[in-house]
């Protein structure tokens, strides 16, 4: 089962009547980490009013949020909402307004909230984390034509190529394919391919277009 997450953190913010709203995400693997990167945007907006946060992590199935002193439900239910929609997880989220004199209502709030975040999300390259193998394939040389043109069909992704005395690949193929992808190399070189299972992980296949499509 994949899942998708964010690779690095990004912020984006807009002003909505004198208020300024920063969205920052961050991925995060455990609640420690989560805790960790919402105690830094405070310590950074130390000065704000809010500093409103959420956060979704995969290992306990885990949601969390906070209105950090804005109306309930008008603020940390949003950016969390704002999260699911993008369907990511293992992410935080933080919001931070500075109040600008200006009370937006509920509505309001709520719409400035999302959009911030949203912006967030838009300003961070998602990745599309799949569970795969990497194998270590090794052949000769009159065999490497054969099988680099089969890897493409499979979507895998090359991670390491050794041009020695013999051609050394380490790729990552997708776990449903690994069966199919053995078979045909095997059958393409008559048996004469090398082919090490080096463990299964989740790795990011979002540069992998068939994925999607």
């Amino acid at each position: 089962m994949n899942y998708y997450t964010v690779s690095d953190s990004a912020k984006a913010s807009f002003i909505e009547k004198r208020s300024e709203f920063i969205g920052c995400i961050a991925p995060v693997k455990t609640n420690d980490e989560a805790v960790a990167f919402i105690n830094s945007i405070k310590a950074e907006h130390r000065k704000a009013k809010h500093n409103v946060y959420a956060y979704i992590l995969r290992a306990d199935n885990i949601s969390r949020y906070s209105d950090d002193g804005e109306p309930q439900g008008t603020a940390g239910v949003p950016v969390l909402d704002v999260l699911q929609k993008h369907g990511l997880t293992d992410v935080c989220m933080v919001v931070t307004r500075y109040f600008g004199g200006i009370l937006l209502g509920g509505g309001g709030l709520v719409r400035a909230y999302s959009h911030a975040a949203s912006l967030a999300c838009d300003a961070a390259r998602t990745m599309n984390m799949c569970m795969c193998h990497r194998l270590k394939i090794t052949a000769d040389y009159g065999m490497y034509g054969k099988i680099s043109y089969l890897l493409p069909g499979f979507d895998t992704i090359t991670v390491n190529s050794d041009f020695g005395s013999d051609v050394t690949l380490e790729i990552l193929v997708l776990s449903e394919k690994l069966d199919a992808l053995v078979k045909e190399l095997t059958e393409a070189t008559n048996g004469a391919v090398g082919i090490t299972d080096c463990g299964e992980l989740f790795e990011d296949f979002s540069s992998v277009k068939k994925i999607s499509g």
